[in-house]
């Protein structure tokens, strides 16, 4: 099976310790994050955990555990936007996350690392000319440490719109602009652009637009096939294998203006204090009334190698 860590907040880049024990201890809890008294109980054991997946703007804090790791496949998207603190208040200087990404390509390989570039918005800062020029530079520092970028533009949930109200959508021309460009850049440093949920417009230009977080890219990564249970995405534009994921909504302290995994800066501060890296859950710890549920967990791989990978 996979386990997901980052749909909801960034583990790597805040929560390194605490999963780090969780690993140790083999095993999480995790709150429904619509039925808070329902618990869900997945062992972290690599003989049914077949693949972690991150999603992360700063994996250094993780990379000193690498062996506690080392039993696991793995898939990492790094993102790396060219935006500064007005958008992204606490992530990392982009050189840094440039470094770590290529520290995790070379342990684990380029099929094993991808490169998000999302969400792309555009204002009188951040122009059109603006996001390929910064694009291209980020796109030639990864080359030959991925083959993979995703590109995604910003969807304006009710709380993006309230967290970030100067945020605009991107029109479909100006969206037609930057993707074929963005997938001519692509090419050039050897990677296949593929757009988030963002249908297929952009198809015919040369992106792959089967999804991002696909079983078939894990399959890449692993180098064998993976019986996975058939597995529909909430959003009906997305191909993109969800569930299993041990995070918690408003728990992400980078405080991204755009972020839709966040409802309020003062419930992610609130909970950063409840957080205990010896806990098994990520905030907080068990309460009268919790319901446990341990869950249904086998490999998912079918033990064939194979030369299309």
């Amino acid at each position: 099976m996979i386990i997901q860590t980052g749909l909801r907040t960034d583990i790597p880049a805040f929560y390194a310790p605490w999963f780090a024990n969780r690993l140790r201890e083999g095993f999480v809890l995790v709150r429904n994050p619509y039925n808070y008294h329902q618990v869900t109980r997945y062992r972290l054991n690599p003989q049914v955990v077949d693949l972690i997946a991150f999603c992360s703007k700063n994996p250094a804090p993780l990379l000193p555990y690498g062996e506690l790791l080392a039993p696991y496949g793995q898939y990492w998207f790094v993102t790396i936007t060219p935006y500064g603190r007005a958008v992204e208040p606490h992530v990392p200087d982009k050189r840094a996350v440039i470094q770590s990404f290529r520290e995790l390509s070379r342990r684990l390989g380029p099929h094993c690392v991808g490169w998000r570039y999302d969400p792309i918005f555009l204002s009188d800062v951040y122009s059109i000319e603006y996001h390929l020029h910064a694009f291209e530079k980020i796109a030639a520092a990864l080359a030959g440490f991925t083959h993979t970028c995703v590109i995604s533009f910003i969807d304006l949930y009710q709380k993006v719109r309230r967290n970030f109200p100067e945020a605009r959508e991107v029109s479909p021309a100006d969206r037609l602009t930057l993707g074929k460009e963005m997938i001519r850049i692509a090419g050039r440093y050897d990677m296949v652009l593929r757009p988030c949920a963002e249908g297929d417009e952009l198809a015919p230009y040369g992106a792959d637009c089967g999804g991002c977080m696909t079983i078939a890219v894990y399959e890449s990564a692993l180098r064998t096939r993976l019986r996975a249970p058939k597995r529909k995405s909430p959003r009906s534009e997305c191909a993109c294998f969800m569930g299993n994921d041990i995070g918690l909504y408003d728990t992400c302290p980078h405080l991204c203006r755009y972020c839709y995994a966040n409802n309020d800066p003062t419930a992610v501060a609130r909970n950063r204090r409840r957080h205990d890296p010896l806990s098994p859950f990520l905030i907080g710890t068990g309460e009268a009334g919790d319901i446990l549920h341990e869950a249904r967990q086998e490999s998912w791989v079918d033990g064939q190698l194979t030369l299309e990978f």
